[in-house]
């Protein structure tokens, strides 16, 4: 089997649809074993601008990842404003 691997620029909610996809989880059970409601599951999936850092870090735990800053391009942020 080929391991995936990620491309620093997905976004949250696609890295934790295709996790959760990847390891055969519905939304219901990614939840359950996140320890987090199913509401905040689908929140994460359909990008909801406000969520809790903490149950996100929950739920990435699960995945081996956690919240972390990233630095930004500062220029290609000024290019995609103008």
């Amino acid at each position: 089997m080929q391991k995936k691997t990620f491309n620093t620029t997905l976004s949250l909610r696609d890295f934790v649809k295709t996790k959760r996809k990847d390891l055969g989880f519905t939304q219901k059970m990614l939840a359950d074993k996140a320890g987090v409601g199913l509401r905040f599951i689908r929140e994460l999936e359909n990008a909801k601008p406000s969520l809790q850092m903490n149950k996100v870090n929950q739920v990435l735990l699960l995945f081996g990842y956690e919240l972390g800053p990233v630095p930004l391009n500062r220029k290609k942020m000024m290019d995609e404003k103008s």
